[in-house]
């Protein structure tokens, strides 16, 4: 059992998550300042002591109306440099959803490898951990850092949402593309455990040059089965329309889409809109303030990964 007190923090636009996950751990979520200036500087600070602390703070990274993914990040960052100098024993960052995490490596010449550079500035400013949730390439995630990671797989949480929904049926996990190919095999197998049913796999072909996305192969037996396309995020939903138009080609009796965060880019339109799906589900890492509430109720289910990521953090803080 570690010896050092645990304190959390939330920052804006997470702070509804980090209280769930600090009523989860029956803990007071700690309070700090954010303050900004004029020419858009920012600084944030801790409220209370944290010498001696073990300290988590929670900041999903991504973009909306008030801050970019950009402000956001830098928040966080300068926030732990600032606890650390402040005496905490221990920092460790927890980013549900994680930004940059897709330029995970070089696919033209001269590319920035962004995922590295990110996990740099997070040592440089001395964090001794960090954890996330569902991060599109988990091996790069860990090679990227120097400090110790902890990924959240998001199966064990869907495979409990979609076991009631598909119980009877014989169902398929299916990913959108080859490199998601693992993720989807992970839900299966949480699924299958659930349910104690045998569940099939499939995936799509897809090339992405320039913007333009194309492939139409899809490899697997989905004729007469309900189709769960698995995938860690959902930008504009395009890759979940294709992947889910040539499931009902093939004969799938239902289609569902499924991703630990849901970006909803312009409002993913053609998500909404396509008769191909039959719902959408992601976990609250990112609220879903670009879909309109109206059709947020017949479309989205939003499921809460709060429990999940109060377990890892009860985890690490035992690991001491």
């Amino acid at each position: 059992m570690n010896a050092h007190p645990l304190s959390l923090f939330g920052l804006q636009g997470s702070r509804d998550l980090a209280e769930k996950v600090a009523a989860r751990l029956e803990v007071p979520l700690a309070e700090h300042e954010e303050r900004n200036f004029e020419d858009g500087e920012h600084k944030t600070r801790s409220l209370q002591s944290v010498r001696g602390h073990d300290v988590f703070v929670l900041h999903a990274l991504y973009g909306d109306a008030s801050q970019s993914g950009n402000d956001k990040l830098c928040r966080l960052l300068f926030f732990c440099g600032a606890l650390k100098d402040a005496g905490a024993e221990r920092v460790t960052a927890i980013a549900p959803y994680l930004c940059y995490a897709r330029k995970d490596r070089r696919t033209k010449s001269n590319d920035p490898i962004i995922t590295r550079y990110v996990a740099a500035m997070f040592e440089a400013v001395g964090i001794d951990r960090m954890i996330g949730l569902e991060v599109h390439n988990v091996v790069a995630f860990e090679n990227a850092f120097r400090c110790p990671t902890w990924h959240i797989e998001s199966a064990p949480l869907m495979a409990a949402h979609f076991a009631p929904l598909v119980r009877g049926e014989r169902v398929v996990a299916v990913s959108p593309d080859a490199g998601g190919a693992k993720r989807a095999e992970q839900f299966r197998q949480a699924l299958e455990q659930v349910t104690r049913d045998d569940v099939g796999s499939a995936y799509m072909e897809k090339y992405r040059s320039g913007g333009v996305v194309s492939g139409a192969l899809l490899t697997g037996d989905v004729n007469g089965k309900v189709a769960v396309i698995v995938d860690d995020l959902i930008s504009t939903g395009g890759t979940l329309v294709r992947a889910a138009e040539a499931c009902r080609a093939a004969g799938a009796t239902k289609v569902f889409a499924a991703a630990a965060h849901g970006l909803f880019v312009d409002g993913a339109k053609e998500l909404f809109a396509t008769p191909a799906i039959d719902g959408i589900t992601v976990t609250n890492t990112v609220p879903a303030f670009r879909v309109s509430t109206e059709i947020a109720a017949r479309r989205l289910t939003v499921i809460d990964a709060s429990e999940t990521i109060a377990r890892a953090m009860a985890a690490c803080h035992d690991a001491g």
